[in-house]
């Protein structure tokens, strides 16, 4: 089975940046959201990826993905997709041995800044860079498919520092 371990916090200023090695544009959108898992389309710049996970368990949860054309992804980001898409900017950050992932969410979900970090296993201890603040794996309205639901620009009383 496909395992993604992973972990997800808030980021404070724009410290992180200048380590950034490379940047990605995603739109992504959901075909189900449910308890038993989510299907996720993705269009990264010019590479569509179907994603199939099953309900997060802690920091573990089943994932596989799929290459597919970009134009079937964006097909499907129009005509099959839940309201509103996701849409962020991936940036790819080296600190402590591991490759952190800053996303700057844009559309209904902008001012929401998060890192993520996938492990190798459950517990892996990590050093943690100084531009994350909070830790936000557990909290649901911090998962993709949560924010297609309540995005955050509903929020009323959490907004992050870019």
């Amino acid at each position: 089975m496909a395992l993604e371990i992973e972990r997800k916090f808030l980021i404070h200023g724009l410290e992180w940046k200048s380590a950034a090695t490379s940047c990605s544009f995603l739109r992504q959108g959901f075909i189900s959201i449910g308890p038993e898992g989510v299907v996720r389309v993705r269009l990264i710049d010019d590479q569509g990826v179907l994603t199939i996970k099953g309900p997060a368990r802690g920091t573990v949860r089943a994932e596989y993905e799929y290459e597919i054309p970009a134009r079937d992804a964006a097909q499907m980001l129009e005509e099959l997709c839940q309201r509103p898409l996701i849409e962020k900017t991936r940036y790819r950050v080296s600190f402590g041995g591991l490759l952190w992932e800053v996303d700057i969410f844009a559309g209904e979900n902008e001012g929401l800044c998060v890192a993520e970090v996938e492990l190798e296993e459950e517990g892996q201890q990590i050093e943690l860079p100084p531009w994350v603040g909070s830790e936000v794996t557990g909290d649901p309205r911090y998962y993709n498919s949560s924010l297609v639901r309540n995005p955050f620009s509903r929020w009323r009383s959490e907004k992050t520092d870019r």
